[in-house]
């Protein structure tokens, strides 16, 4: 591609760029801005969200015909209550996940969600036929008379009686209409209070305990509408009762100060990763600033475009894939700096620097990619928010950098004043104007595995005898959290009598201006009786309002059993993923050393979660999966400078090619830690305790990830080749040299 061509391109993506941020932020035409487009989360919109699980003992086929008949009679339930894009899916095999945007009043719509369908057949003067529990089965047949699809009935003894009897008076008209919507001769099929079928006898009584719905009209019912109307009528006919396991209530107010704070974090966090990489990278920083303005832009609408919807996890997680995003970057520029410390002239160092990098961009990546996958499969719906962003930011980052960062970077260095080698951090004398020392992390190893093991024994010592046991959420121990703004400050002493008074135990914490928001926890689940009670006991003694009631979480015993087994196994499926992936790019010492630096942070989050008495809740296992994710994104980059240089320096002993390998990556080590922290402390510091809790772990596995693979990671792949005969590259070209 010429120069002429790259220029024009340049010009271009800049255009786009320009015109993709004001389309962000303002709009055009019939394209409303960003905000007018994303679908905003319960947590930021407000709203409710119920799980609830059946109590049947079926399974398989049986199970599934159930659920699908429960899941469409709610979906008809919430339909009726007004609401917009209410979602009705399954989670797992016994459950139903519904979200009401916009749900005024909590407990009222989680009591109509769990109602037991009532469905009803009357005659058109209102009088009582027969109810699902006489409907033996409920199907979709051929209409033969009309063609298309038509509704097959059957009804049990008491049923059949009952029905013949109906059909015999509606046949011969005995009847008189309550309205003139409806003939004489019509039989109504009521579900929830509502009319969903209204068919008339035309042919005689029906006797024989089966009956058949037509439409009446040439083509008969389309498919989707007869198995819609069956599953209906079905979903009476088989009621199941459903029980609370989880719920959550947000008013908009609180989501959408939390969205406009998480907001304010990201621009500053924005502006300082902007200002990080133009000190640390110069000219290559200006191009990767370029690169990262278009990665946000296609980031925010590509989530659009697949129907994703925004919670506030999801901010979390998109403002840390900008900052993660730089990691490709910065593997470049440490790539494209090396080559010119060689002596190649700019134009060759790009053109070198991206070809050599690449391999370690789409190692380091994939490992996250990996991460991030089980994270989605395996989390929770506010988890997965988080899980999505960090997929499509991992997609992107890479994307940009290159092929945006690149084409800026080759049409830079074609013109004289940019392609000063100072300008890409090299002195006349091809030396980086930066230098770091030296360090020999092998010899040191002993030192970071002495304090290591001090502080994880200490931590996990402590919750292993009770002394500071882990601070767990409601999430992991069951209960119910509710969060009311009282108007001013109230004594805990005085919301505890008042919960007392209806028979509730909780503990109290402040949130809010002032401490005007009290957060009150306790340690059962309580049902929806228990929460009006204790929400009515409330108003009467501070004499606040519904509005004051800011947010409800509920979860079951049962819920908490599985978040525990589930962080467990996902931990474990992530780095067997991950050791299976490095085994098959580099080898098994590699592997095994990278899953114990993964085992190392693990362990040493939750030692300084239990040390701090940090809360542990469901956005924690999101916080650990990044953090193992982002510990190999870094391992990674070290293992394969090490396995390069294992090919050059053949004469070096292994500790000599360990230490040299480390200490030409650490800058990029250090730049990738610094970049991504920039953006988080922002989130820590002015955002709302849903993002902290994210934020929280991250930043600690960040640190600790760093560490690890500097000071563990590497020491530990040098001690295994000294007890295995030494690196595998180095043993192969010792025989081709023999």
């Amino acid at each position: 591609m010429s120069i002429g061509v790259r220029r024009l391109l340049a010009i271009l993506t800049a255009v786009i760029i320009i015109f993709g941020w004001y389309i962000t932020v303002v709009g055009i035409g019939g394209i409303g801005p960003l905000q007018d487009n994303l679908k905003l989360g319960l947590d930021i919109k407000g709203g409710v969200y119920v799980v609830m699980e059946a109590q049947t003992d079926l399974s398989g086929a049986e199970l599934r015909r159930l659920m699908d008949q429960t899941q469409t009679v709610i979906e008809n339930r919430v339909n009726q209550m007004g609401l917009s894009e209410p979602v009705v899916t399954t989670e797992g095999e016994k459950r139903l996940r519904v979200e009401l945007p916009g749900a005024e009043d909590a407990e009222e719509a989680i009591a109509t969600i769990g109602r037991t369908a009532m469905l009803q057949f009357v005659l058109a003067d209102g009088s009582f036929v027969l109810d699902g529990s006489m409907v033996r089965d409920a199907g979709v047949s051929q209409d033969t008379r009309h063609g298309g699809y038509a509704i097959s009935l059957e009804f049990n003894r008491e049923g059949t009686a009952a029905f013949a009897e109906a059909t015999r008076k509606a046949y011969n008209r005995q009847v008189v209409p309550m309205s003139a919507e409806y003939p004489a001769n019509a039989i109504l099929i009521i579900l929830d209070g509502i009319v969903i079928s209204s068919p008339t006898v035309n042919d005689g009584p029906i006797e024989n305990g089966s009956a058949q719905i037509t439409s009446g009209r040439p083509g008969g019912f389309p498919q989707a509408e007869a198995v819609n109307q069956a599953a209906l009528i079905r979903g009476g006919a088989l009621p199941v009762d459903l029980q609370e396991i989880t719920s959550s209530t947000r008013t908009a107010t609180i989501g959408i100060d939390a969205l406009e704070k998480s907001v304010v974090a990201g621009v500053i966090g924005f502006i300082i990763l902007f200002m990080i990489m133009l000190v640390g990278y110069r000219i290559m920083g200006v191009a990767a600033n370029i690169a990262l303005s278009l990665y946000v832009i296609l980031v925010l609408w590509i989530l659009v475009l697949m129907g994703g919807v925004l919670t506030l996890p999801g901010i979390a997680g998109l403002i840390l894939s900008i900052g993660m995003a730089t990691d490709a970057n910065i593997i470049i520029f440490s790539r494209i700096r090396e080559e010119i410390c060689n002596g190649k002239t700019v134009r060759v160092a790009i053109q070198s620097g991206f070809k050599r990098a690449m391999g370690t961009v789409i190692d380091a990546q994939s490992t996250s990619m990996i991460a991030a996958l089980v994270l989605y499969f395996a989390g929770t719906s506010s988890v997965r928010g988080f899980a999505l962003m960090l997929m499509i930011g991992i997609i992107i980052s890479v994307f940009t950098a290159v092929s945006v960062t690149r084409l800026y970077l080759t049409v830079l260095c074609e013109s004289k004043m940019f392609s000063s080698k100072r300008l890409f951090g090299v002195n006349e004398d091809n030396e980086p104007i930066i230098k770091i020392r030296e360090f020999r992390f092998v010899k040191n190893r002993r030192v970071y595995y002495l304090i290591s093991i001090i502080f994880i024994t200490i931590g996990l010592s402590l919750a292993a005898t009770g002394v500071r046991d882990f601070n767990y959420g409601i999430d992991f121990t069951g209960g119910t959290m509710m969060q009311v703004d009282m108007g001013r400050f109230v004594p805990a002493e005085e919301i505890q009598n008042a919960l007392a008074q209806t028979g509730i135990n909780a503990e109290i914490v402040y949130a809010g201006e002032n401490n005007h928001q009290a957060i009150m926890r306790t340690m059962q689940s309580l049902n929806t009786e228990q929460r009006t009670a204790a929400v009515d006991g409330l108003k009467a003694a501070f004499g606040i309002g519904d509005q004051s009631v800011l947010a409800v979480d509920q979860f079951g015993p049962s819920v908490s059993k599985e978040l525990r087994n589930n962080a467990i196994m996902a931990i474990l499926i992530a780095s067997l993923g991950m050791f299976f992936y490095i085994v098959f790019r580099f080898e098994w010492k590699f592997g095994l050393a990278t899953v114990f630096g993964v085992f190392h942070d693990v362990l040493f989050v939750l030692a300084f979660y239990a040390i701090f008495q940090i809360t542990i809740n469901n956005p924690f296992i999101a916080g650990i999966l990044t953090v193992v994710g982002y510990s190999l994104n870094d391992t990674i980059v070290i293992f394969d400078r090490i396995r390069e240089n294992l090919g050059f320096m053949k004469k070096n002993r292994t500790e000599e090619i360990v230490d040299k390998s480390v200490n030409q990556t650490l800058t990029r080590s250090i730049m990738t830690s610094v970049t991504t922290i920039s953006v988080m402390i922002p989130l820590m510091l002015m955002t709302s305790p849903a993002i902290t809790e994210f934020v929280l772990p991250l930043l600690v596995g960040v640190i600790v990830g760093t560490l690890s693979s500097i000071g563990l990671c590497s020491p530990v792949y040098y001690q295994l080749t000294q007890l295995t005969g030494g690196p595998k590259y180095k043993m192969k070209r010792s025989k081709k040299q023999d």
